[in-house]
């Protein structure tokens, strides 16, 4: 009777054991989340198994807590097969992305800025972002010493997405020289002149993947942009 004694007391420390690794409290999570490790699969069939060997002869276990017991277990592979899908399926996406973004290397990207380079195609496009429409819509371009190169008048327009092409020529048609220059969107609300968000087009230098997996682009004149912040792509 001694040696039953002792395993039904086994048996119930196990027990003990394996509720509190799978069915903590909230006042337990706190600390054992950072001094305990994850039970895992195969320790929870360990336990599971050391239970059945253990259990007294003279009062075996319960159908209805062996079959609980085995519905954690069958819970837990589910929850750990789910976690490991979900996590090869984010890695995917983002290499997916970032693979996506490498094939913009070398193309024109539109990004909220004021500035883009005049290139040897002679051509600067962009896309002004008016929110109200207005009845007078004016383009300044200032060149790197800040000296304006070029003024048009775009006339009435309605709100919306208004896009544009500069060919490098200034106010007096000559044609000026490579380099960065400034654009300036004026539009007339109520008598005064109002900035306008302008989208221009650059060239994409390099992607950058970092270590929170976002993709970033190195873009020409304007520095660091997101993917996600790309309004058109040329």
């Amino acid at each position: 009777m001694t040696t039953v004694s002792e395993t039904t007391g086994a048996s119930s420390e196990i027990i003990a054991a394996l509720n509190k690794k799978t069915a903590p409290s909230s006042a337990d999570n706190a600390v054992s989340a950072s001094t305990t490790p994850a039970l895992g699969q195969d320790a929870f069939l360990k336990l599971l198994i050391t239970q059945l060997k253990n259990q007294s002869p003279l009062n075996p276990q319960d159908n209805t807590a062996f079959v609980a017991q085995l519905a954690q277990f069958s819970s837990l592979q589910g929850i750990q097969n789910l976690n490991s899908t979900v996590s090869s399926l984010s890695s995917s996406m983002q290499s997916s992305q970032a693979l996506q973004a490498s094939a913009l290397v070398g193309r024109t990207v539109e990004t909220e800025t004021n500035k883009a380079y005049l290139g040897t195609s002679g051509v600067v496009r962009g896309t002004m972002l008016l929110d109200t429409s207005t009845p007078a819509l004016k383009l300044n371009v200032y060149n790197s010493s800040n000296q304006l190169v070029l003024q048009k008048d775009l006339g009435s327009q309605d709100a919306g997405n208004i896009p544009f092409a500069w060919d490098g020529t200034a106010t007096d048609g000559t044609k000026l020289p490579t380099g960065t220059y400034r654009f300036e969107v004026l539009a007339s609300q109520s008598g005064k002149p109002t900035a306008v968000k302008t989208y221009l087009a650059n060239n994409v230098n390099s992607v950058t993947v970092g270590a929170n997996q976002t993709t970033t682009l190195n873009v020409n004149v304007v520095g660091e942009v997101p993917l996600s912040e790309v309004k058109n792509i040329l």
